[in-house]
């Protein structure tokens, strides 16, 4: 395998705009957690998201070509812009070697809504010629080829909540294996519209709490749910040796990918966590092993009663002994809410600047100590550490687990 590695970093999210905002808020222990505005929810139980605030979307793609595109496309852009600029990426590559691999859990369900609303009450012929190209989830990853002019593989990935781990982690194996020189990988996602937070309401997945500082509490023996969060993540993922070539400024290296199933339950994780603990184990085993002295695993970590219980026996399974001394674990979903698609990709990011810089983004909002969690959740306050590794998991209804380990160079 050629050895890959990070060269640009983009995101819109619950609590900034963009990769810097967002490290910056969470580092304070910053939530972006509210009443949602989206929609009027007088008739729901769910009242609150975690929702994209003073996005300009016609500032990123213009008047016309705003009106075209569904609000997970749009964050899907801007995260593509802000990382392409930051990689110095353009002109420098082989169109016909530039890939992309964006997806989203969920697509256009908003604007899905909305023209069946339209439909519904007006009729067929009132529905947008533009519904398809703004409802179906590869959309992100081939508008943004366009934008970017990428001829090469283009692979939007669905696996749910574990979407833009599993893209980055796909990209990560292309690359290695020659099929492209660099790849813009990630997930975007906007499912804060009224039949997402019905149905999710329905499966009994979110919170129905009120209190936006105790509704997204991974790990804390009171969390009840999720909280629903929005945005985008996408990072620009590059060979090794062109891009110190080419004088690229390198965040970090991927050092190893698990893709695993449970093959259990459509929405349960597996009890015995054999998947979600062979996937860290995957990830480890290509470079890392046993040698490392301190890690970071930027957790799942959903603030639901059965995720976080199996996720962290799935930690102990994969690292034995040393989950209780050489491991940090935070989720910061504590911060952003659960971003389903997108949320591997603001988690990679996070990952890699805990790394980068030696402070660990912490769980917010972490109270009341649950005997079936208990490792060391950096509760409540960031915390200054030294890591040589860091890994960023994600699991996702039908089973899905996914898990990258970044290393520095």
């Amino acid at each position: 395998m050629r050895r890959v590695v990070i060269t640009g970093m983009g995101a819109v999210s619950p609590i900034g705009n963009s990769k810097d905002d967002m490290w910056q808020a969470m580092l304070a222990g910053r939530h972006g957690i509210g009443s949602i505005t989206h929609f009027d929810t007088s008739e729901y139980k769910v009242t609150l998201a975690a929702e994209v605030k003073d996005f300009d979307g016609p500032a990123v793609l213009g008047g016309s070509e705003f009106r075209k595109y569904d609000r997970f496309i749009q964050f899907a852009l801007a995260a593509g812009d802000e990382a392409m600029a930051d990689s110095g990426l353009a002109g420098t590559v082989d169109e016909d070697r530039l890939g992309v691999y964006i997806g989203s859990g969920i697509g256009g369900l908003g604007t899905m809504f909305q023209e069946t609303e339209k439909l519904l009450e007006r009729g067929p012929r009132r529905v947008s010629p533009f519904l398809v190209p703004m409802m179906i989830g590869n959309m992100a990853s081939g508008l943004a080829a366009i934008r970017y002019r990428a001829k090469g593989v283009n692979l939007p990935v669905v696996t749910a909540c574990a979407t833009a781990t599993h893209a980055i982690g796909e990209a990560y194996r292309a690359i290695g294996h020659g099929y492209a020189d660099a790849i813009i990988a990630g997930g975007a996602e906007a499912a804060i519209n009224p039949i997402s937070v019905a149905g999710f309401t329905s499966s009994m997945a979110l919170t129905t709490s009120t209190d936006p500082d105790r509704a997204s509490i991974p790990f804390d023996r009171e969390r009840s749910g999720f909280v629903m969060g929005e945005g985008a993540g996408v990072l620009i993922l590059e060979e090794y040796e062109r891009a110190k070539a080419r004088g690229a400024h390198i965040y970090a290296e991927i050092a190893g990918y698990g893709n695993t199933c449970d093959a259990y339950h459509m929405t349960a994780p597996d009890p015995e966590v054999g998947g979600s603990s062979r996937a860290i184990e995957l990830a480890l085993a290509e470079r890392v092993g046993n040698g490392y002295e301190k890690m970071y695993i930027n957790a799942h970590g959903t603030s639901t009663p059965l995720n976080d219980k199996y996720e962290t026996l799935a930690i102990r399974t994969a690292l034995g002994d040393r989950a209780d001394t050489d491991v940090l674990v935070s989720s910061t979903k504590s911060m952003t809410g659960h971003m389903l698609g997108a949320a591997g990709g603001v988690e990679a990011i996070a990952s890699i600047l805990a790394l980068r810089t030696g402070h660990i983004p912490p769980t917010i909002g972490y109270r009341e100590a649950d005997p079936d969690c208990d490792l060391d959740y950096v509760p409540n306050r960031a915390r200054e550490a030294g890591v040589d590794v860091s890994l960023s998991t994600s699991l996702g209804f039908g089973g899905h687990n996914a898990c990258l380990a970044f290393v520095s160079l």
